[in-house]
């Protein structure tokens, strides 16, 4: 009999336990509105040379070519512009 009253009494601390609240946590916001996440650039070409898409000014694949910035969908496209800009510098 006494084991059944243990039993039960601890039952009910250990579900009493897990019925509480958990405590509130204040978590530190960043002010985006002052600092970009990514930074944008302004490219010279406003198409990828190589497969005509459009420029993003996030767009992670540049190259710097006679002081110009040049952006590209992938590495594959910068790398082809890379063996011959010449052929794809707009004039």
């Amino acid at each position: 009999m006494k084991s059944k009253i243990l039993l039960t009494a601890l039952l009910s601390v250990s579900l009493f336990a897990c019925a509480q609240e958990t405590p509130k946590v204040k978590h530190k916001t960043k002010n985006t509105a002052s600092k970009p996440t990514t930074k944008t650039i302004k490219f010279a070409n406003a198409a990828d040379p190589i497969c005509h898409m459009k420029t993003e000014p996030d767009m992670k694949d540049t190259t710097v070519y006679k002081n110009k910035t040049y952006g590209f969908c992938s590495s594959y496209c910068k790398d082809e512009f890379k063996k011959n800009p010449e052929k794809y510098v707009q004039k």
